[in-house]
């Protein structure tokens, strides 16, 4: 007889585990590379001839190349399959763009692939980012693996996101693993927007994408100054240490096109500024000073020093970096308690309404916008002119119109009521 505790079933309180999703496998196996101009004119027949809307994906080697290049480029289209496309070997790309002309594209996270197309001449007219719906529809985690297993209950495999696609041959899992990217972005596609209209944000994420269509890359000001560590030096001749050998190391890097800290890393240009050693032996005996090109580049570091020490105080940099923005609103209390208050007040309404909306906060309005409307409104205060003037101010920076009309009643509150206290 068996044992009662064997047989009786969980208490109530204790559900069994779901089983885990299935694996996503290839519907119609690994398609073999185009790496030729003749393949690529195959493909681009076979592209031009189907229908509907486009997957597309990109693979660079972040992590291991200087630039931003494309390694790879992955495609499927209802009737035509997927195609996996070297850019590397091609004369020109220009047959793929003109056989993907007037599609829409799905991409996953565009801002992230859309510069190294772009580079290869690859250009959408429209498009859909199921990363950037995901946020708008308020899923909590919005990565390519998870919101497949969400959506559509299929698991996938996620071990080569971090390889190095500048490696030919690439090996077959890591080509499989590519071809899965794009493998259901059209199923998935069509249940993010479904729910979109579902929830009336089929508007917002119309505009969106419209954005998208336009994005550049921020240009990063002094982005020495990103260093990690940097903020433990003290002095504006450690900065500026820190400074020539992170633009030294930047021109080696792009030289060679390797990413900068598989050269020196980060750590290396921190301690070097600090100890300011004034050749080389003394350079190399610097503890904690290493990387692969620590002793390679000796002579480009001490060069960098010494034209450090040879600078006046003025041809410094100085710890603040320079910017055209309000301050950090931490100051804001002591430089001007009433923009702390206007900023306090229109933060909690922003994330009253993220809440009500249910999507993050930042895709309500960028944060810096924020920023630069409370430490600078509008003049005027009387409130329909100041919510004229809000939603023009709030333009000029880049939001979209379905923001403002969202958020621009709260933030004439903010303005209003703190300058009233």
């Amino acid at each position: 007889m068996a044992d009662p505790a064997e047989t009786d079933p969980a208490p109530p309180h204790e559900e069994a585990e779901a089983p885990p999703a299935p694996l996503l496998e290839l519907r119609d196996g690994l398609p073999e590379v185009v790496d030729t101009d003749a393949g690529l004119a195959e493909a681009c027949a076979a592209l031009a001839a189907a229908t509907g809307p486009v997957a597309i994906d990109a693979e660079r080697a972040s992590g291991y190349r200087y630039s931003n290049r494309a390694y790879l480029i992955q495609l499927r289209r209802e009737g035509a399959g997927t195609w996996l496309i070297d850019p590397i070997p091609m004369s020109s790309m220009a047959p793929l763009q003109e056989a993907l002309d007037g599609a829409e594209w799905i991409l996953h996270a565009a801002t992230q692939d859309l510069p190294c197309l772009r580079e290869i001449g690859l250009t959408p007219t429209s498009l859909f980012d199921t990363e950037l719906a995901g946020r708008l529809l308020g899923y909590p985690r919005v990565g390519l693996a998870t919101l497949v297993e969400t959506v559509l209950g299929q698991r996938m495999r996620k071990e080569h996101s971090a390889a190095d696609w500048s490696t030919r041959p690439l090996p077959k899992p890591w080509l499989e693993y590519a071809a899965l990217d794009v493998e259901v972005l059209i199923e998935l596609r069509a249940h993010l927007a479904e729910e979109l209209e579902e929830t009336g944000k089929a508007e917002w994420a119309r505009q969106e994408f419209d954005h998208l269509l336009g994005f550049e890359p921020a240009v990063r000001n002094e982005a020495w100054r990103r260093t990690s560590g940097v903020h433990r030096l003290r002095g504006r001749r450690a900065l500026g240490a820190a400074r020539a050998l992170w633009e030294a190391r930047d021109a080696i890097a792009a030289e060679r096109d390797v990413t900068p800290g598989r050269i020196l890393p980060d750590s290396a240009i921190v301690v070097a500024a600090t100890a300011m050693p004034t050749d080389r032996r003394t350079l190399l005996s610097t503890q904690g000073f290493h990387g692969r090109g620590a002793s390679r580049y000796a002579a480009s570091w001490v060069e960098a020093l010494q034209r450090v020490r040879a600078m006046s105080e003025d041809e410094l940099p100085t710890r603040a970096p320079r910017g055209d923005g309000p301050p950090h609103p931490r100051t804001w209390a002591d430089r001007d308690p009433v923009a702390d208050r206007r900023f306090k007040a229109a933060r909690e309404a922003m994330l009253n309404l993220a809440e009500a909306h249910h999507l993050p906060v930042e895709n309500l309005l960028t944060p810096d916008y924020l920023r630069r409307l409370m430490w600078a409104p509008p003049s005027t205060r009387e409130p329909a002119a100041l919510a004229d003037a809000v939603r023009a101010q709030l333009a000029s920076y880049g939001a979209r119109p379905w923001q403002a009309e969202v958020i621009t009643g709260a933030l004439v509150g903010a303005i209003l009521g703190a300058e009233a206290e």
